[in-house]
């Protein structure tokens, strides 16, 4: 593979790599994913794969593991081709990957889900059989779960082991731990490192995926760095400093924030939302964050940071253990979203497909809906003023569409977006909420979302964009950064992407 480092461990003439993919390139349409990519894994290693979103790890997890096929290159398992993508019984022999969202099926036994679609040979299931062949692998791996437990009950901790032993029964040695500390608390996770360790030492070769960067070095022997759809490097561990990871994953680390010349927002300007010791188990704890009239304020963390179930709260779709949240004053009702709405709240969710559209309705009636009452008397919607109104939003947003009578679910993801902002700001509100709000849209309509944004600062709404994406908060007045449910960092506009990488990514500061 072109400016591939030579992996540790793999010498030419000598025993053929675990997992090994060359000249990789997968194209979406327009949309370069992978382009001359490629990994090298080591047999019986732990190897890292890293980059920011959208680099294009998950494009080649997926080739990796058979569920796509790459326009261009090939992918290899200990010397030999990959089998063909229909035959999947090929592929779980030799691959296997345990997702940050469990396959595991809650409702199943946790012997029904390691021998899945593999209960009896011939005949009726032999059910006390099955559970004893499943306490056998079991017992062999050194998982402490019974096997007629529903899986449902399981741990978060207790679904990955049993993924993994499920994995390791197909025969296959080579898995794919996808973000697999995302929602495991420290002991936890050092239990899962001890047991990859024992489980490395008996031949299994892990790929490891992770947004924490301590991890990488705790617990793999080599890295492999993404950027752009391109590899970047592949590299030991203890030789690569994490100031040179970093940089790495963003490109030029000394590259500092540029072209933001919006005015400071003033002390003296009103708070509009006030979040007070703000705690939710297993999510975050004494969350203290205050939004002024006006100014934008970036919230950024990895998955496990707890970032989006606090944009939900704030929203009313959880409800806190402890804390407050009050909008320009008023304290709504708390895990209600009307009486949030009511309180003066916009809010953009993070999935527009499920929670920000109704796609059987028209752009109108989606951009709308929260002003119905506004578009006739007695709460009756005159479709004539709704049509007007929808019409303007159109203009101001630059919604491609056919009209305001199209249904939503014929537009292209940036335009469905631009919905879904209109629809947030239709009531002008006091304060903004947005979660990952240019998550799948094309360039031009990310830049048009979010000078939408500012002009809605500019107006004077206090806006928190909740995104790992950097160029969403370019334009913010400071940008606060959590990991593992706490903020530990606040940063004032001008950082560098490599000050801000390093705080999500949990890296200590010398």
């Amino acid at each position: 593979m072109t400016g591939q480092t030579q992996t540790a461990g793999t010498v030419a003439g000598a025993v053929a790599p675990a997992a090994e993919a060359r000249d990789i390139s997968k194209r979406y349409g327009a949309t370069v994913a992978l382009h001359s990519a490629g990994i090298t894994i080591a047999r019986g290693e732990t190897h890292a794969l890293v980059g920011r979103n959208g680099a294009g790890k998950s494009t080649l997890v997926s080739i990796l593991t058979g569920l796509q096929r790459p326009d261009s290159g090939h992918v290899q398992f200990d010397g030999t081709p990959a089998p063909a993508l229909a035959d999947r019984d090929a592929w779980r022999q030799r691959v296997a990957c345990v997702y940050q969202k469990s396959t595991i099926i809650p409702t199943l036994t946790v012997a029904e889900n390691l021998f899945l679609n593999r209960q009896a040979g011939r005949g009726l299931i032999d059910w006390r059989g099955l559970r004893r062949r499943a306490a056998d692998l079991l017992d062999g791996y050194g998982v402490a779960v019974d096997p007629a437990a529903l899986a449902g009950s399981l741990t978060v901790e207790q679904r990955q082991l049993v993924e993994i032993a499920r994995a390791l029964s197909f025969g296959a040695t080579f898995i794919i731990l996808d973000e697999p500390t995302a929602q495991l608390d420290g002991a936890a996770i050092e239990r899962l490192f001890d047991r990859m360790r024992e489980l490395q030492a008996a031949g299994v070769t892990f790929l490891f995926i992770s947004h924490h960067l301590q991890e990488v070095y705790e617990v793999c022997q080599n890295v492999t760095v993404l950027r752009d759809a391109r590899h970047i490097l592949t590299q030991p561990v203890d030789t690569l400093s994490r100031e040179a990871l970093v940089a790495a994953m963003t490109g030029d680390a000394g590259e500092t924030l540029a072209g933001v010349d919006r005015p400071a927002v003033p002390d003296s300007a009103p708070v509009v939302l006030d979040v007070a010791g703000l705690g939710l188990s297993g999510f975050y704890e004494d969350i203290d964050l205050k939004v002024r009239a006006g100014e934008l304020v970036g919230l950024i963390g990895s998955g496990s940071s707890g970032k989006v179930a606090l944009a939900e709260t704030i929203a009313g779709l959880r409800r806190a253990d402890t804390g407050t949240v009050s909008l320009a004053g008023n304290t709504p009702k708390p895990g209600s979203v009307p009486a949030a709405l009511a309180a003066g709240l916009g809010y953009l969710p993070q999935d527009r497909h499920r929670e920000g559209l109704v796609p059987l309705l028209s752009v109108a009636e989606n951009a709308t809906l929260p002003i119905t009452d506004r578009l006739g008397p007695a709460g009756i919607v005159a479709p004539a003023r709704q049509r007007a109104v929808a019409q303007r939003m159109i203009e101001m947003y630059d919604i491609k569409t056919d009209g305001p009578h199209q249904p939503v679910n014929g537009l292209s993801g940036g335009n469905a977006q631009k919905v879904v902002l209109a629809r947030a700001l239709s009531n002008d509100p006091k304060a903004l909420v947005m979660v990952s709000p240019t998550a799948g849209v094309d360039v031009r309509s990310k830049d048009s979302l979010l000078r939408a944004v500012t002009e809605a600062a500019a107006r004077g709404t206090g806006v928190l964009i909740v995104s790992d994406e950097l160029d969403d908060l370019r334009s913010c007045d400071r940008v606060l950064v959590m990991f593992h449910g706490r903020v530990v960092r606040e940063v004032s506009r001008g950082w560098a992407d490599a000050e801000l990488v390093t705080a999500v990514e949990g890296v200590e500061e010398p």
